[in-house]
């Protein structure tokens, strides 16, 4: 912090007190006199000439002090005229500056923009020369109940922000950040927030609820504020309702950003006694009981301890039950919410009161307004979820003791009365659902859950629902026309093919016929989807009976093409059911029953690319979507056509290219036309390079091709780059050695996208790139390679990178290697420790949890496919030698890796994989390692035992690599 002092300096003992904490500093500082520096205020010209005329004949300030509020470093500096005078200017400066920060927040929510942008800026300079102040009158502003609310919200949601954030990078940042922060000031911040909970204004004690919990989450994993919870739990008992309705809003938020095993059980045991109490139907307020049922429906996680104590889940659930018949809406429809929760959580717990709950669900579904209508269905559809998922890990023909988890046929006990009350639900549509994508309503949430319950019980819900669909199909109401075919369409994916199919045959004709004739558009455009579900369930090679023959494909396609003249909701469904048609033939050998239609369908897809209205409903994406997977299933026999298409979607993309000073909503819809125009070309260059002569034909392509997609780049947009990034992919592929010359100019936007964070889909893509590169030009990528591995090993020391890019940038190693051989001796050094490294912490993640279980298969892998490239690239060199430092410790981590058994098939392919390389690349050198090895024996024994092809095809491959390693 600069000081800016008049007169000649000579060395003076004065004071620095903080304006923050007032407490005094003793500190030697060339001054021209003895001075008090008020730090951490900012006085601006205004404030100065409006001192009371005490202090201006009292005070002789001696630097240049800075004007504008708050743009620069400061100190006021002002000569010791006595205590009582610096009290009195200490007063009169925070006063002062309180009303400042007041107005400023004022100002950044103004309709003004650049009073905005400057209350904006100044509140970040505020933030960035003094962290503690800035918080601290944040805090103070907050808890002052003179103060405006407006003032007082932003002052608590800058706040909160100052202490989390999405980007787990910064948020990492902000924690740190907190914690080094001066306890004392902590402490007052704390103070004051929990001061705001007995505010009388509700927003001020909503926000300040929000901002304990987020410092709850950074402190309570530290050990730190050990008082906070008690503290809470004692104003619970406050006489004022509001207090105690901000209390519980407090712990809610607290349990949810807390992890459960932070918190003792003493306290969770408090929390959820507070919690249920404040739900009961005797506490008065029903502000009180809502805030206390929401607080339920994040402290659930907490309460295994509680669910597994019979009287304690009895209580807790009879108080949620009862909530569910509050008279007030909001307090039913968060009292089903905490049901919801209940079923995902707590399944197992759930039979003794699965009765009494659909009772609850049934009269809520029928008779309670929308929102608490929607939860008593998500309940189901919750239940659904779970035993699907039980279902699906143990296979449909267990028993209890298969599983710990055992699944209780919830859904097929209540099937009699649960589909009767889901198809009510189907007739209860919206006139303008279908328009609007983000609707949802009663009908839809009803035929979801029907879904849902078609994939838990399979075919028994067939009988169920066929007599409503009869009944209502052919009525004049739209509505009850519209709720028979979504009937139909939901449940096509659980009942098997033979069940189906002979409904199918039966209904296809009137359902093509409805796409056309019916008045509806409503009825249209669910026709339209529930066709596209016959072809995605029921239509493809495997199927025993075709849904589609000779007979009728002709009026199928016909049916469809016109549909897609239709409004853009239906004609976005006919789309949608054309590509699964399409999908559906993509095994059919070399002639598809497409094949006389190819021209015409592709030139009715561009047709609807160019509507006016293909902007709505997602019109336009799904018709480039559609072609995609047209020409993606297409045979050889349309592959001229297929080539036709190239210079037509260039041509597209080159018109984008064109246009200039477009507004930000056209440079939006621009960028969007230009990916989807990108990924059209990734398909059809993949399509074409798949076989000699159409790969040959299309070269001629190709540099204008990658001129254009240069172009793309070059507009930097990231849903565009990422687009364009994978058809350079394909076009590497496609042209192989040949890329080499497109390198040159490439380069930069390659190193670009692998250093992009921000966007870190894009820098994963790019990183797959480079090694589509690899392959298509191996030892020619040399050039490029030093730049390449600096980035990428930045890139895996960076904590601000996704950490989904990691696993990639390992398999990339292996790319580079295997392209550059013995050439990647000068990374080793670098590559080969941060391998190990990966290596090491891959053993400490696995075993959390399905999420961290899938992630640590991919790093491990990612790992193995590093090695595997890097033994590859050096077999049969001179240089070989240089890898044996390196065998222990990949031994090691099989090993590691085998006894974990946690290991997915892919793993396993490429770990086994790798023990080969290692013997095959080191021969007797590895021959030793192996034989010591604690594992390899029976993990090679393991995978040729394997049912997977693959596993097996690696592992016999291995055991005559090691054999030949052993006998040397």
């Amino acid at each position: 912090m600069g000081m800016k002092l008049m007169g000649a300096p000579w060395t003076s003992k004065f004071k620095i007190v903080s304006s923050g904490s007032l407490q005094p500093l003793y500190y030697t500082y060339r001054s021209p006199c003895d001075v008090i520096a008020i730090v951490g205020v900012q006085i601006t010209s205004s404030t100065l000439l409006s001192l009371p005329p005490a202090l201006s004949l009292s005070l002789s300030l001696s630097l240049s002090l800075s004007l504008g509020f708050p743009e620069a470093p400061f100190l006021v500096v002002c000569s010791l005229i006595g205590e009582s005078v610096y009290h009195l200017f200490v007063s009169y400066l925070k006063e002062t500056m309180a009303m400042e920060v007041t107005q400023i927040l004022l100002s950044a929510q103004s309709v003004d923009g650049s009073v905005r942008k400057h209350a904006e800026e100044s509140l970040k300079h505020f933030q960035e020369q003094n962290l503690a102040g800035f918080l601290l009158s944040l805090s103070g502003e907050l808890a002052s109940d003179e103060k405006p609310v407006d003032s007082r919200k932003l002052a608590g949601l800058i706040l909160k922000n100052a202490l989390d954030a999405k980007e787990q990078h910064r948020k990492f940042e902000l924690v740190q950040r907190w914690l080094s922060l001066d306890v004392g000031v902590k402490t007052q911040i704390k103070t004051c927030l929990l001061q705001t909970l007995s505010s009388p204004v509700h927003e001020a004690r909503s926000t300040a609820s929000q901002v304990i919990a987020k410092v709850a989450g950074i402190e309570l994993p530290q050990k730190q504020w050990p008082e906070l919870i008690g503290s809470l739990l004692s104003n619970i008992h406050q006489v004022p309702g509001h207090v105690k309705q901000a209390t519980l809003e407090t712990l809610g938020y607290l349990c949810e950003e807390v992890s459960p095993d932070v918190v003792e059980q003493d306290h969770v045991n408090k929390i959820l006694t507070a919690v249920v109490q404040g739900m009961n139907a005797s506490e008065g307020s029903n502000d009180v009981r809502l805030a206390a049922t929401r607080a339920l429906y994040n402290a659930l996680s907490f309460a295994q301890v509680n669910f597994s104590n019979d009287m304690e889940r009895d209580y807790i659930m009879r108080v949620v039950c009862e909530a569910t018949l509050s008279p007030e809406v909001k307090i039913r429809q968060a009292a089903f919410e905490c049901l919801v929760s209940i079923s995902s959580s707590y399944y197992e717990k759930l039979a003794p009161y699965i009765q009494d709950i659909f009772n609850i669900t049934a009269k809520a579904v029928r008779e309670d307004e929308e929102p608490v209508a929607l939860q008593a269905i998500e309940f189901w559809s919750s239940i659904c979820d779970e035993e699907i998922d039980i279902l699906e890990d143990y296979g449909a023909d267990f028993t209890t003791a298969d599983s710990d988890v055992p699944c209780f046929y919830f859904i097929k006990q209540a099937l009699p009365a649960l589909v009767p009350m889901l198809l009510e639900t189907l007739l209860k549509q919206e006139e303008d659902q279908d328009q609007d994508e983000g609707a949802w309503n009663l009908a839809m949430a009803g035929g979801t859950c029907l879904g849902l319950v078609a994939r838990t019980v399979g075919d028994d819900i067939v009988p169920l629902v066929m007599p409503f669909i009869e009944e209502n199909i052919t009525k004049p109401d739209w509505r009850q026309r519209e709720g028979a075919t979504y009937a139909f369409g939901s449940i096509l994916e659980g009942p098997s093919p033979n069940k189906l199919t002979p409904l199918v045959n039966v209904a296809l004709n009137f359902m093509l016929t409805a796409l056309t004739k019916d008045p509806n558009n409503h009825v249209k455009d669910t026709t339209a989807w529930t066709l596209g579900r016959i072809f995605e369930f029921l239509h493809g090679s495997t199927m025993e009976t075709p849904i589609i023959t000779p007979a009728n494909c002709q009026q199928i396609i016909t049916v469809l093409l016109q549909s897609m003249k239709d409004a853009p909701n239906v004609a976005e469904k006919a789309c949608g059911a054309f590509y699964f048609l399409a999908q559906g033939f993509e095994d059919i050998g070399q002639s598809s029953p497409l094949t006389p239609y190819f021209q015409e369908i592709v030139q009715s897809l561009l047709t609807v690319t160019h509507r006016e209205d293909a902007g709505e409903s997602r019109l336009r994406t799904a018709a480039y979507e559609t072609l995609n997977e047209v020409v993606r299933c297409s045979t050889d026999e349309t592959a001229s056509m297929v080539l036709q298409l190239v210079p037509v979607i260039m041509m597209e993309l080159h018109k984008t290219l064109e246009e200039q000073k477009l507004s930000s909503d056209e440079r939006q819809k621009q960028n969007e036309l230009q990916g989807l125009l990108c990924g059209c070309l990734q398909v059809i260059i993949q399509k074409l390079g798949s076989s000699e002569p159409t790969k040959y034909v299309f070269m001629q392509y190709a540099d204008q091709i990658m001129s254009l997609f240069l172009r793309v780049f070059a507009c930097r947009s990231a849903t565009v780059h990422e687009e364009a990034m994978l058809a350079i992919g394909a076009l590497a592929y496609a042209t192989g050695s040949d890329f080499a010359k497109y390198m040159p100019e490439f380069y930069k936007y390659l190193e670009m996208g692998i250093q992009n964070f921000e966007e870190y889909q894009v820098c994963a893509v790019t990183v797959g790139v480079v090694g589509d590169i690899c392959r298509a030009v191996e030892d020619k990528v040399l050039p490029w390679c030093d730049g390449i591995m600096t980035q990428l090993l930045k890139d895996l020391a960076s904590n601000q990178l996704h950490r989904s890019v990691k696993p990639p940038i390992f398999s990339c190693f292996g790319d580079i290697a295997l392209a550059i051989g013995e050439n990647f001796e000068k990374y080793l050094m670098y590559a080969m420790p941060m391998l190990q490294s990966a290596a090491e912490l891959s053993s400490h993640t696995s075993g959390t949890d399905d999420e961290m279980i899938e992630y640590t298969n991919l790093l491990r892998n990612g790992i193995l496919e590093a090695y595997s490239g890097i033994f590859q690239g050096f077999k049969n060199s001179p240089k070989t030698q240089l890898l044996i430092p390196y065998a222990p410790h990949i031994i090691q981590f099989l090993d590691l890796i085998y006894m974990e058994k946690d290991m997915d098939d892919v793993v396993m392919k490429t770990a086994i994989g790798v023990l080969g390389d290692l013997a095959d690349t080191l021969g007797s050198n590895a021959g030793s390692l192996i034989q010591q090895s604690l594992s390899s024996k029976d993990f090679l024994n393991e995978c040729l035992s394997s049912d997977d092809h693959l596993i097996k095809e690696s592992a016999e491959w291995a055991k005559l690599a090691i054999s030949r390693a052993i006998s040397v």
